[in-house]
Protein backbone atom coordinates (compact mmCIF):
# COMPACT_ATOMS: atom_id res chain seq x y z
CA UNK A 1 0.00 0.00 0.00
CA UNK A 2 2.77 2.12 0.80
CA UNK A 3 4.53 1.49 -2.33
CA UNK A 4 1.48 2.25 -4.44
CA UNK A 5 0.47 5.98 -2.84
CA UNK A 6 4.31 6.97 -3.30
CA UNK A 7 4.04 5.75 -6.89
CA UNK A 8 0.71 8.05 -7.26
CA UNK A 9 2.81 11.25 -6.20
CA UNK A 10 3.10 13.87 -8.45
CA UNK A 11 6.63 15.40 -8.67
CA UNK A 12 6.85 18.59 -10.26
CA UNK A 13 7.36 22.15 -10.11
CA UNK A 14 5.67 24.60 -7.23
CA UNK A 15 3.35 26.40 -9.52
CA UNK A 16 1.41 23.70 -10.59
CA UNK A 17 -0.51 22.93 -7.22
CA UNK A 18 -1.33 19.58 -7.96
CA UNK A 19 2.40 17.93 -7.58
CA UNK A 20 2.69 16.66 -4.22
CA UNK A 21 6.26 16.77 -3.98
CA UNK A 22 8.84 19.62 -5.42
CA UNK A 23 12.22 20.40 -5.57
CA UNK A 24 14.51 20.19 -1.99
CA UNK A 25 14.97 24.40 -1.70
CA UNK A 26 18.63 24.45 -3.20
CA UNK A 27 21.82 22.58 -4.10
CA UNK A 28 23.42 21.96 -1.04
CA UNK A 29 19.88 21.06 0.54
CA UNK A 30 19.91 18.45 -2.43
CA UNK A 31 23.88 17.04 -1.69
CA UNK A 32 23.17 16.93 1.81
CA UNK A 33 19.92 14.45 1.58
CA UNK A 34 21.51 12.81 -1.74
CA UNK A 35 24.35 11.52 0.29
CA UNK A 36 22.21 10.00 3.05
CA UNK A 37 20.69 8.11 0.50
CA UNK A 38 23.89 7.10 -1.07
CA UNK A 39 25.50 6.21 2.13
CA UNK A 40 21.96 4.11 3.18
CA UNK A 41 22.55 2.27 -0.13
CA UNK A 42 25.30 0.92 0.88
CA UNK A 43 25.29 0.70 4.42
CA UNK A 44 24.78 -2.80 6.21
CA UNK A 45 22.50 -1.11 8.57
CA UNK A 46 19.96 0.13 6.19
CA UNK A 47 17.77 -0.60 2.77
CA UNK A 48 16.82 2.10 0.46
CA UNK A 49 13.54 -0.29 -0.23
CA UNK A 50 11.56 2.89 -2.64
CA UNK A 51 13.43 5.73 -4.39
CA UNK A 52 16.50 6.48 -3.93
CA UNK A 53 16.78 7.75 -7.34
CA UNK A 54 17.43 11.85 -7.65
CA UNK A 55 18.38 14.31 -10.59
CA UNK A 56 19.87 17.83 -9.95
CA UNK A 57 19.70 18.63 -14.13
CA UNK A 58 16.49 20.47 -13.80
CA UNK A 59 15.92 21.53 -10.45
CA UNK A 60 16.58 19.50 -7.20
CA UNK A 61 14.64 16.89 -7.55
CA UNK A 62 14.70 13.99 -5.44
CA UNK A 63 12.10 10.97 -5.98
CA UNK A 64 10.32 10.18 -2.59
CA UNK A 65 12.30 7.81 -0.26
CA UNK A 66 12.13 4.69 2.06
CA UNK A 67 14.78 3.88 4.00
CA UNK A 68 14.53 0.52 6.29
CA UNK A 69 16.76 1.00 9.24
CA UNK A 70 18.31 -2.36 10.67
CA UNK A 71 19.58 -0.25 14.10
CA UNK A 72 17.14 2.23 16.00
CA UNK A 73 19.99 4.43 15.86
CA UNK A 74 20.83 4.71 12.29
CA UNK A 75 21.66 8.51 10.91
CA UNK A 76 18.80 9.15 9.23
CA UNK A 77 16.47 8.44 12.37
CA UNK A 78 18.64 11.05 14.04
CA UNK A 79 19.06 13.73 11.70
CA UNK A 80 16.63 16.71 10.16
CA UNK A 81 16.68 15.69 6.41
CA UNK A 82 14.33 18.30 5.10
CA UNK A 83 13.88 16.31 2.15
CA UNK A 84 11.74 13.78 1.21
CA UNK A 85 12.85 10.72 2.74
CA UNK A 86 11.38 8.39 5.46
CA UNK A 87 13.33 5.93 7.46
CA UNK A 88 11.37 3.16 9.19
CA UNK A 89 12.57 1.30 12.11
CA UNK A 90 11.03 -1.78 12.67
CA UNK A 91 10.88 -2.47 16.73
CA UNK A 92 9.89 -5.40 18.96
CA UNK A 93 6.32 -4.86 20.22
CA UNK A 94 7.65 -6.56 23.61
CA UNK A 95 10.67 -3.89 23.74
CA UNK A 96 8.07 -1.00 23.59
CA UNK A 97 9.38 1.22 26.72
CA UNK A 98 13.06 0.20 25.19
CA UNK A 99 12.02 1.87 21.51
CA UNK A 100 10.09 5.20 23.60
CA UNK A 101 13.58 5.71 25.76
CA UNK A 102 15.47 5.11 21.87
CA UNK A 103 13.14 7.94 20.46
CA UNK A 104 13.78 10.49 23.04
CA UNK A 105 17.46 10.54 23.13
CA UNK A 106 18.60 9.31 19.64
CA UNK A 107 18.67 12.62 18.15
CA UNK A 108 19.56 15.94 19.23
CA UNK A 109 16.55 17.58 17.41
CA UNK A 110 13.00 17.68 18.40
CA UNK A 111 10.86 20.28 15.95
CA UNK A 112 8.21 18.05 15.60
CA UNK A 113 7.06 13.85 16.02
CA UNK A 114 4.17 11.69 16.19
CA UNK A 115 2.47 8.21 17.54
CA UNK A 116 -0.07 6.63 15.14
CA UNK A 117 -1.92 3.99 17.44
CA UNK A 118 -5.23 3.03 18.96
CA UNK A 119 -4.18 1.86 22.01
CA UNK A 120 -5.51 4.67 23.83
CA UNK A 121 -2.58 3.45 27.43
CA UNK A 122 0.18 2.94 24.82
CA UNK A 123 -0.90 6.88 23.34
CA UNK A 124 -0.81 8.42 27.23
CA UNK A 125 2.46 6.62 28.05
CA UNK A 126 3.98 7.73 24.50
CA UNK A 127 2.57 11.34 24.63
CA UNK A 128 4.13 11.38 28.59
CA UNK A 129 7.46 9.67 27.80
CA UNK A 130 8.35 12.13 24.69
CA UNK A 131 7.34 15.05 26.04
CA UNK A 132 10.67 16.63 25.60
CA UNK A 133 11.36 15.17 22.26
CA UNK A 134 9.39 17.15 19.83
CA UNK A 135 7.83 21.44 20.39
CA UNK A 136 4.97 19.90 18.53
CA UNK A 137 3.11 16.76 18.94
CA UNK A 138 0.92 14.82 17.21
CA UNK A 139 -1.52 11.71 17.78
CA UNK A 140 -2.81 9.70 15.22
CA UNK A 141 -1.64 12.62 12.65
CA UNK A 142 1.14 13.65 10.05
CA UNK A 143 3.84 15.67 12.18
CA UNK A 144 4.02 18.07 9.72
CA UNK A 145 0.23 19.53 10.18
CA UNK A 146 0.38 22.51 12.27
CA UNK A 147 -2.28 24.85 11.33
CA UNK A 148 -1.20 28.03 9.86
CA UNK A 149 -2.67 30.52 12.80
CA UNK A 150 -4.28 28.13 14.84
CA UNK A 151 -1.82 26.07 15.64
CA UNK A 152 1.66 27.92 17.69
CA UNK A 153 4.91 25.80 16.05
CA UNK A 154 8.02 25.58 17.61
CA UNK A 155 10.92 23.09 17.99
CA UNK A 156 13.37 22.42 21.17
CA UNK A 157 16.24 20.75 21.81
CA UNK A 158 18.35 21.61 18.86
CA UNK A 159 15.44 22.51 16.59
CA UNK A 160 15.28 26.12 18.29
CA UNK A 161 13.80 27.89 21.13
CA UNK A 162 10.47 26.55 21.06
CA UNK A 163 9.00 29.94 21.29
CA UNK A 164 6.10 28.35 19.36
CA UNK A 165 5.74 31.17 16.35
CA UNK A 166 2.52 32.02 15.12
CA UNK A 167 1.60 32.83 18.65
CA UNK A 168 1.34 35.36 21.29
CA UNK A 169 3.95 32.69 23.26
CA UNK A 170 6.19 34.16 20.61
CA UNK A 171 6.18 37.60 21.39
CA UNK A 172 8.06 37.34 24.68
CA UNK A 173 11.29 36.15 22.32
CA UNK A 174 11.00 39.89 20.83
CA UNK A 175 10.61 41.96 24.19
CA UNK A 176 12.58 42.67 27.12
CA UNK A 177 10.34 42.07 30.08
CA UNK A 178 10.78 44.91 33.15
CA UNK A 179 9.41 45.02 36.87
CA UNK A 180 9.00 47.70 38.89
CA UNK A 181 7.98 47.82 42.49
CA UNK A 182 7.30 51.10 43.72
CA UNK A 183 6.43 52.09 47.50
CA UNK A 184 4.49 54.05 48.67
CA UNK A 185 5.26 53.69 52.84
CA UNK A 186 8.50 52.82 52.52
CA UNK A 187 10.25 51.10 55.63
CA UNK A 188 11.52 52.58 58.77
CA UNK A 189 13.18 49.68 60.54
CA UNK A 190 15.66 47.26 58.63
CA UNK A 191 13.94 44.30 60.58
CA UNK A 192 11.27 41.79 59.43
CA UNK A 193 8.22 41.28 61.82
CA UNK A 194 9.24 37.79 62.23
CA UNK A 195 12.44 38.89 63.62
CA UNK A 196 10.49 40.58 66.51
CA UNK A 197 11.31 38.48 70.07
CA UNK A 198 7.97 37.36 71.50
Amino acid sequence: MMERDIKSFRIGGTEDFSNFVNAVIDEKAFDKITKYIDRAKESKDAEVVIGGDYDKSKGYFINPTVIVAKKGDYETLSEELFGPVLTIYVYDDKKWEDTLKLVDTTSIYALTGSIIAQDRYAIEEATHYLRNAAGNFYINDKCTGAVVGQQPFGGARGSGTNDKAGSMINLLRWVSPRTIKETFNPDTDYRYPFLLED
